[in-house]
Formats: C-alpha cells, structure tokens, sequence
C-alpha cells in the first residue's frame, strides 16, 4: 500500500482527479477492512462526481451495496 499511497499523494498534488479516482478506487479494492474500503470509495465517488467519471454510478453502487450510501427514490409527481 505504501507505493499506492504515494501514487495518492502525488496525484492529489497535481489535482489529477481522474488519477484520484483509480487509485482511490485501487485502494478501496486492496483493503479487506470495511471502515478503510468505505473511506476509499467514498473519496473515489467524490472525485468522480467532480469529474464527472464514467465509474460515478459505479462506485455510488459500491457504497449502497456496503450500506454506506442508500439509493435515490422517485421524485414526487408536481402538485396541479
């Protein structure tokens, strides 16, 4: 993990967001503690929604398969 976390640290020095989101992602899968792989995903979703990342509903998916996230409902119909 420590080559990983220095990957981290020099993506989040470059602002490389796209770069945040695999290797936040990575993290997330390397981890079998599920406190740590929340923390991961979780920062791998914000990046991605920041970016607007084609994994964004994959990781949100992640995080609500953990518990950690729970899904949208349907919008209530407009009052007339």
């Amino acid at each position: 993990m420590n080559n990983l976390n220095d990957r981290l640290l020099a993506a989040h020095a470059a602002g490389d967001l796209a770069a945040l989101v695999t290797l936040y992602t990575a993290a997330a899968d390397a981890t079998d503690d599920p406190q740590a792989r929340g923390f991961f995903l979780t920062h791998a979703h914000v990046f991605a929604i920041e970016l607007g990342h084609p994994d964004t509903q994959s990781l949100r998916q992640r995080l609500i398969d953990d518990g950690r996230e729970v899904p949208l409902h349907a919008p209530n119909p407009p009052l007339r």
